[in-house]
C-alpha cells in the first residue's frame, strides 16, 4: 500500500522552537555547500518559503555564537583575486543542482 508522505513545516508562531530549529538547520546545509548568506537567504525563500528576515536572524545569531567558525567561512568562501587567473569557478548555475538536496 502507498502512504503519501507530506513534509509538515513547524509554523513560527504555533511552533517557534521548532521552527527556528529548521531554519537553523537548513542555514547549515548552505554552509555545508559553502553558500553565502545572500544565497542561504535567496535559496531558503525560494525553496522553503522562509522569510529572508528570518533566516538572516538566525543567521546572525548563527554567527554571534561561533565567531571563530564563521571567521574562517568567510575566508575559504571569499574570492582571492590572486587565484582567480589559476583556478577557474564552477559557473554559479551548477550549485543549484545541489539545492535539491537542502530540503
Amino acid at each position: 500500500m502507498y502512504h503519501n508522505h507530506q513534509h509538515h513545516l513547524p509554523c513560527l508562531h504555533c511552533h517557534p522552537h521548532s521552527y527556528i530549529r529548521m531554519v537553523q538547520h537548513l542555514i547549515e546545509r548552505c554552509l555545508l555547500l559553502h553558500m553565502s548568506q545572500e544565497q542561504c537567504i535567496k535559496a531558503l525563500a525560494d525553496h522553503a518559503s522562509i522569510r529572508p528576515l528570518v533566516t538572516l536572524t538566525v543567521w546572525r545569531e548563527l554567527q554571534k555564537e561561533n565567531k571563530d567558525f564563521f571567521r574562517a567561512y568567510f575566508h575559504v568562501i571569499s574570492p582571492r583575486p590572486f587565484l582567480s587567473r589559476y583556478v577557474q569557478r564552477a559557473p554559479r548555475f551548477a550549485r543549484q543542482k545541489h539545492w535539491k538536496y537542502l530540503f
